[in-house]
């Protein structure tokens, strides 16, 4: 006979920590230096255990460090002490009910059940979510930078750190984003992949400009080009640019997948971040979507724990519209409260055979 584990939760904890960055950044909005995340720790009767984080942005998604910290403290004892680990999918629903104005807080639930739930089948995770991919590169991000000088360098360290795809922020001026994509396809050669993120920085017009002078360094992609609260005015841009386009900022939840994935299709990738809709639930329910509508995805991150970018890795690989990572988020981290998780090499993210998420509390 097996042995049979409890399946039951009986302790619950949510805290949130400072993991500070060893090199701070800048984007089209604002510049960032410190990053507060929110973690979430599940037991089983038996000493099972899963860990979940999560990192509010509030720039994005309205959240704030403290809603996020309240809410878990005020719910999570309710919604998840002394029920069943196998009941992941109603937990899950009962998570969009209970906290619908925190994505992050919610992110972090999720995460710790599934960790724990794929532990307690003793698979790794993303078996449990149905394994499609192996290996992917993951692209490392440069912020907008004052000089060409500056960006260059950075990217002569990453590629020397092995990475093979670069993703350079744009966004404020096209005439010298059109510059620095130029000087940086000069600089890495033709084997380097290299995307772009405006921020919601540009119009019609200048994306339109920019995609047709650029077309000779044969950008991977171009991420959310306009505001998000213009989406429509992508139609004023030729099919071809938009099938290289990722909607960001403009899609939060599978509500919003499903309204861009009618015809004419205004972005041809979507970006998934846990942050942004909540957790692996629904994101799968994201990429259902985008996997139906011929839609690739790209998977994206905050500046996050080990826990939640390995988390983000998991579902991405399970899902058959996966083309792009940018998972990069933990690899400035000045510290982190787990070890484990993911593996990169050269550039490659790929995942090891451990159960559930793989990661260890540093404790």
């Amino acid at each position: 006979m097996a042995h049979h584990k409890s399946t039951i939760i009986k302790k619950v904890k949510s805290w949130r920590e400072n993991l500070d960055l060893t090199r701070p950044y800048t984007i089209a909005y604002q510049t960032i230096d410190s990053v507060e995340n929110i973690f979430v720790y599940l037991e089983t009767e038996d000493g099972l255990y899963g860990v979940g984080s999560g990192s509010p942005a509030s720039f994005i998604t309205g959240e704030s460090m403290d809603a996020a910290d309240a809410v878990l403290a005020d719910k999570l004892e309710d919604l998840l002490k002394g029920k069943d680990i196998r009941m992941i999918r109603q937990h899950c629903r009962e998570l969009q009910t209970s906290l619908p104005d925190t994505p992050a807080a919610r992110m972090a639930v999720d995460i710790a059940l599934h960790d724990i739930l794929a532990k307690y089948y003793e698979i790794p995770l993303v078996d449990f979510l149905g394994r499609v991919h192996k290996a992917i590169p993951t692209s490392k991000t440069i912020g907008i930078k004052d000089s060409v000088e500056e960006m260059l360098s950075e990217a002569d360290e990453h590629i020397n750190t092995g990475f093979k795809v670069i993703k350079l922020k744009i966004g404020r001026n096209m005439e010298k984003d059109i510059e620095y994509t130029a000087k940086l396809r000069e600089r890495v050669g033709s084997t380097i992949g290299i995307r772009v993120d405006a921020n919601q920085g540009y119009t019609p017009r200048q994306l339109t400009e920019y995609a047709a002078k650029t077309e000779k360094f044969n950008i991977e992609l171009i991420e959310q080009p306009l505001h998000k609260s213009k989406d429509q005015e992508m139609s004023e841009v030729s099919e071809d640019i938009r099938r290289i386009c990722a909607a960001d900022e403009s899609l939060h939840n599978p509500a919003d997948a499903l309204k861009l994935a009618q015809s004419p299709q205004l972005f041809g990738i979507y970006n998934i971040k846990l942050m942004k809709c909540g957790g692996l639930y629904p994101a799968a329910q994201i990429a259902d979507i985008a996997d139906t509508a011929g839609i690739q995805l790209m998977w994206g991150c905050m500046d996050e724990s080990i826990i939640s970018i390995t988390a983000g890795l998991h579902v991405a690989f399970a899902c058959p519209a996966t083309r792009y990572l940018d998972l990069d988020g933990s690899f400035d981290l000045a510290r982190d409260i787990v070890s484990g998780g993911f593996r990169l090499i050269d550039g490659l993210m790929t995942i090891p055979y451990e159960p559930g998420l793989g990661v260890k509390l540093r404790d």
